[in-house]
């Protein structure tokens, strides 16, 4: 038992933080969010002593370990990546580069998704008001 809680240990202070390096500026698609969940699902089935062939279901694998799933802690901590800079001065450099819009036009096809994109901004501002 205190070998597993070792090995949490590891896991908390170094193979997820680790995966979350530089989180706070990603823009996550479907693709990225499945090769993150599957990279922490190696890791925790790998911790005990779980193979694929077992058939466990990852949701099984989380309880056992006590683990949040990676997506879902980097989508919070994005969350609070952009309330923080929605609270600064608008001469900083962060509040600036997020508000700042670009001019011209954007090139033909399917555009991009931006940072900014993918949090609801007006969601956000309420909540902060309230």
């Amino acid at each position: 038992m205190m070998m597993m809680m070792m090995i949490m240990m590891i896991y908390i202070y170094i193979a997820k933080a680790t995966l979350k390096f530089g989180s706070e500026a990603w823009v996550l698609k479907k693709r990225e969010e499945e090769c993150l969940e599957a990279a922490q699902m190696k890791f925790l089935r790998h911790l005990l002593g779980i193979t694929k062939l077992d058939k466990e279901i990852n949701h099984c694998i989380r309880g056992k370990t006590g683990a949040e799933n990676i997506v879902k802690e980097i989508k919070q901590y994005q969350d609070k990546r952009l309330q923080h800079i929605h609270r600064m001065d608008t001469n900083r450099i962060p509040k600036q580069a997020l508000q700042y819009k670009t001019k011209g036009r954007r090139h033909i096809g399917r555009p991009r998704k931006r940072w900014r994109d993918q949090f609801h901004f007006e969601d956000t501002r309420n909540r902060n008001q309230t």
